[in-house]
């Protein structure tokens, strides 16, 4: 199965609600999708979004990354030598991990589907179905409250909620949810770098004083506070999970000998891929530290290929994949099964997504 073309297209997908952190505020997910196109008729799909504020990268970098430089560097490669394959799509250019992530991503599906096997049991896994947490957006804490409740009456039990914006006053707003969903549900703290360190300090600390029962905190301070980091997992008993801190293997390296986190987030979008996402798998697994698999605001392409991940790697014990229950429609047939909490993987070979249909969400940008 040889490499023979590409075709580049555009999603314009729009969410229940809009999407809020500490960082961003999005209505739609506008993603780039890649295609990749072979001598056998098969095709192989990856998906990118545009994260300035964390990957640095915008559509227009998106797709000139994708068909200026790494689409050419693997042109006429054969899919069965998938580590040469990443081994150029990786050294032709630095950064953009999202652009080399919607890359890998659609080759892993080919080299799956050469295999005549889904992407989950290629990696080694039999994990048919898990389950996902569900975001609450920043907003007033009443309605705050309201979403967490929807979210429970949708079936989901694990809420990930995103703080950061308004520092102690965060400490009510967790309290609000929980008294308002109960002890039963299980609560992620997700500040997206809100905080400074005494500061994240003082706030978890409070939480853990009125016995809020959180899982887990998430990024508290700056991506590149590595000290801050340290300090906060040193002097609060809640995990720390790090996030935008680790986008490489060196970056989960350092955090886990130093002890700067508990446990690592792994995200498609910042290591470039399932190739690399595999490598920190294997660091966690000798730290023993587990990891969660998230997403950025993706539909269901991305999050999909990390599904599979999560169903293949017994280190991946949390799973933040709640893109496409975020989406207001599902433009691509096939792929796992988002039931609510749950994600159930398909039985097709590769990722399981059968084609890119054009409509009112999806629009070609570009073509070999």
């Amino acid at each position: 199965m040889k490499i023979t073309g590409y075709k580049l297209y555009q999603t314009d997908i729009p969410l229940h609600t809009p999407f809020k952190t500490s960082l961003r505020e999005v209505d739609a997910v506008r993603d780039l999708i890649v295609a990749i196109e072979t001598d056998t008729g098969e095709r192989g799909f990856g998906e990118a979004p545009p994260t300035a504020v964390i990957t640095g990268e915008t559509l227009p970098s998106i797709t000139g990354a994708i068909r200026d430089f790494i689409l050419p560097s693997i042109l006429g490669m054969e899919i069965e030598g998938l580590d040469e394959i990443e081994r150029k799509l990786h050294g032709c250019m630095v950064k953009n991990t999202s652009a080399k992530a919607a890359v890998d991503m659609a080759l892993y599906d080919l080299y799956a589907k050469n295999l005549g096997k889904p992407l989950y049991q290629v990696l080694g896994g039999s994990k048919n179905a898990f389950e996902t947490d569900i975001t609450i957006s920043v907003n007033p804490v009443a309605e705050m409250v309201q979403d967490s409740l929807t979210a429970v009456a949708r079936g989901f039990r694990i809420l990930k909620v995103k703080v950061g914006r308004e520092g102690m006053r965060d400490v009510s707003r967790i309290a609000a949810i929980r008294e308002a969903v109960g002890k039963e549900i299980t609560i992620r703290v997700d500040a997206n770098q809100g905080y400074e360190a005494k500061e994240a300090v003082r706030i978890i600390t409070a939480m853990e004083d009125k016995d809020l029962s959180i899982e887990l905190v998430e990024q508290p301070v700056p991506a590149r506070d590595f000290q801050g980091m340290c300090y906060i997992t040193e002097h609060v008993s809640t995990p720390i999970l790090a996030d935008e801190s680790v986008f490489s293997p060196l970056d989960a390296v350092r955090l886990l000998e130093n002890r700067a986190a508990d446990m690592i987030n792994i995200k498609l979008m910042k290591t470039g891929g399932i190739h690399e996402a595999l490598k920190l798998c294997a660091i966690s697994e000798t730290y023993g530290v587990p990891c969660m698999i998230g997403c950025m605001l993706e539909s269901k392409i991305s999050v999909s290929a990390a599904a599979h991940l999560a169903a293949a790697k017994g280190v991946i014990t949390m799973a933040d994949l709640d893109g496409p229950s975020l989406c207001r429609t599902d433009p691509y047939p096939g792929g796992p099964l988002f039931e609510g909490s749950m994600i159930r993987m398909p039985s097709e070979a590769g990722i399981g997504i059968k084609d890119i249909v054009e409509g009112d969400c999806i629009s070609v940008l570009a073509s070999s």
